[in-house]
């Protein structure tokens, strides 16, 4: 079974969260970030996880603690559930359309964290959101599920779809990288025999 469950606590967050690799893109999330909500339910979607997330955190004050902390617990449970990594893809990459906004993520699931955020916002905020927590997010998962991530606005001016782009690119990416290769016969997919 290729999930995990995560409790992160601390001073600023409360989190609880739960993924299936495997699953349907089925979940229910409640981060107490509106928007944020709406992009893990896009991601998860997109991806075909299952995803349940909880968090109760210092809103109060802004989102970036809840943000954060959030893109730390799933970053970590993608490490977990993921295991030695044997039989994966382990690569994913795609060009997606979200209306005039195009959006180009890849990912390797290589055990080395690094974030390319070639994405520009063109405006501070989307709603009550700041535009740039979604950066801070993807640092915070690829620096735990020790993955390298490029994002690459290729085209956008609306910032909801160029943020919505990234979110549902980065699904399908990788839901392509965790898949098994069944030519790999349970192999760990790099020359060195670790990920």
């Amino acid at each position: 079974m290729r999930n995990a469950i995560i409790e992160r606590k601390t001073a600023e967050t409360d989190i609880k969260l739960s993924l299936d690799l495997d699953g349907k893109g089925a979940g229910i999330i409640d981060t107490g970030v509106g928007f944020l909500d709406h992009m893990l339910t896009l991601f998860a979607k997109h991806g075909r996880f299952d995803l349940n997330v909880k968090c109760v955190g210092d809103t109060d004050v802004d989102f970036h603690h809840s943000v954060e902390d959030i893109g730390i617990a799933l970053g970590k449970a993608f490490a977990q559930a993921l295991g030695d990594k044997a039989g994966i893809c382990r690569y994913g990459d795609i060009i997606l359309p979200m209306d005039e906004a195009l959006i180009l993520a890849a990912i390797d699931i290589s055990g080395r964290d690094f974030l390319n955020f070639d994405v520009e916002f063109t405006a501070d905020k989307i709603g009550d959101f700041d535009t740039e927590l979604v950066e801070e997010f993807w640092y915070g998962f690829v620096r735990n599920a020790a993955v390298t991530l490029h994002f690459k606005e290729l085209d956008g001016q609306n910032n909801h779809h160029v943020a919505e782009g990234c979110f549902k690119a980065a699904g399908r990416a990788m839901r392509k990288a965790v898949s098994i290769d069944p030519r790999l016969a349970g192999e760990i997919p790099s020359t060195k025999g670790v990920l």
